[in-house]
C-alpha cells in the first residue's frame, strides 16, 4: 500500500473516462448542436496508428477536427478510431486516450489539457486555465471559423501541494 493518495493519476484516468464517455454518446447519437472537437494527440505515441504520411508530416502531434464530416467512429477502452478527410483524402486513425494532449469543444467552452510531468519518476497530469485553443493546418483540414473565446479549462492547479 502507498503512503500517498495519487491524485493526478486518479484525475488522468477520470479525464480519459470523460472523452471516452463523450465519444460513445457521439458514436451512438452523432454530434448533437453546434458540438465539434478539436482533438491534439502525440503521433509518436507507440499505439497510435495513422498513415505514414501524416506521421511524417506531423511528427510530433497533430489536431484534428470532429465536426462536419467523419466516419467509422468505434469507442474502445483504450482509445478510438475514426475516419476522417484530410484534403478529400478520408483517412482512418487510431487515437490511444493516453496519446491525447488537448481535448477541446469551443462550442461550449470546455477543453482538458493534458502535460506530463516527471517528478520522481512520476508522470502526473495537469489540466490548466486559458490554455488557447489548438492550431490546424486549414490546408488540411477543413474547418469552421472557431469562436474567438478561448475555451474554459478546468483548473485543479489551486489544489496542489507545492
Amino acid at each position: 500500500m502507498s503512503d500517498t493518495i495519487d491524485y493526478g493519476n486518479l484525475m488522468h484516468d477520470a479525464m480519459r473516462s470523460l472523452i471516452r464517455n463523450v465519444l460513445l454518446d457521439v458514436a451512438d447519437n452523432g454530434l448533437p448542436g453546434a458540438h465539434h472537437f478539436f482533438i491534439t494527440f502525440d503521433t509518436a505515441h507507440p499505439d497510435a496508428e495513422l498513415a505514414d504520411w501524416l506521421s511524417d508530416r506531423y511528427p510530433g502531434e497533430m489536431t484534428v477536427v470532429m465536426q462536419h464530416w467523419y466516419d467509422n467512429l468505434e469507442v474502445t477502452n483504450d482509445g478510438f478510431s475514426i475516419t476522417l478527410n484530410f484534403g478529400d483524402a478520408p483517412e482512418p486513425l487510431y487515437i490511444p486516450y493516453d496519446a491525447i494532449r488537448t481535448f477541446v469543444d469551443p462550442s461550449v467552452e470546455f477543453g482538458l489539457r493534458f502535460e506530463q510531468q516527471e517528478e520522481d519518476g512520476i508522470k502526473g497530469t495537469t489540466v490548466t486555465k486559458d490554455t488557447p485553443l489548438p492550431q490546424t493546418d486549414e490546408s488540411e483540414l477543413e474547418v469552421e471559423e472557431a469562436p474567438s473565446k478561448a475555451a474554459e479549462i478546468v483548473s485543479l492547479d489551486s489544489f496542489r501541494k507545492t
